[in-house]
């Protein structure tokens, strides 16, 4: 029997962390979650709603307080589409795709988060500038360029392992490149 109780405390844990880190900036956050994992099975076998549930009202925290729209990656019998409210897609450019994820073509997590938002859509893919993935989903293709791991002290959700980033612009140049304002010298000339 999956102690739901505990979960929720996980996921606040997790989310109070998060926040106290102050990495989780407005924009995308990606969310991969598979709810067989928390529960102690192996991924994408023991789906549960309850568990999904108790994970997105967490989140909902971690949205509010942070600024962020979260995305949540369906899995991979979706090829991994994500779950927006449709005006964060069409502000963002990016294509609908035909699909609504249901428990065993999407995930519990996904199917859950699909049905308690306003107006949601599948996009095939996005590029956020942080992210979670519980249960070793490989949420790092919907991650913008260059992923930041954000080290928390809460490792697991349930039973599922957690991981959270945040993304940086990539560092171009080479020794003479300059990072901080406050470096600048001089000229190129």
């Amino acid at each position: 029997m999956t102690d739901v109780a505990a979960i929720q405390s996980d996921v606040k844990n997790v989310v109070t962390q998060l926040i106290a880190s102050e990495s989780v900036k407005p924009g995308l956050f990606v969310i991969g979650c598979s709810t067989s994992e928390i529960a102690g099975e192996r991924i994408g076998t023991s789906g549960n709603v309850a568990i999904a549930e108790a994970v997105y009202t967490g989140l909902r925290d971690l949205a509010e307080q942070t600024g962020v729209h979260l995305a949540f990656q369906c899995c991979e019998h979706l090829n991994r589409a994500l779950v927006i409210e449709r005006a964060v897609a069409e502000a963002k450019g990016y294509t609908e795709v035909s699909a609504i994820p249901v428990p065993k073509a999407g995930g519990s997590m996904a199917s859950f988060a699909y049905k308690q938002m306003d107006d949601p859509v599948l996009v095939e893919m996005i590029q956020a500038e942080g992210g979670m993935d519980i249960g070793d989903t490989l949420i790092g293709m919907h991650l913008k360029r260059v992923a930041v791991p954000l080290r928390i002290q809460q490792k697991t959700i349930g039973e599922a392992h957690v991981t959270a980033a945040k993304t940086r612009p990539p560092l171009i140049g080479g020794a003479r490149a300059v990072y901080e304002v406050d470096q600048v010298e001089g000229s190129c000339d």
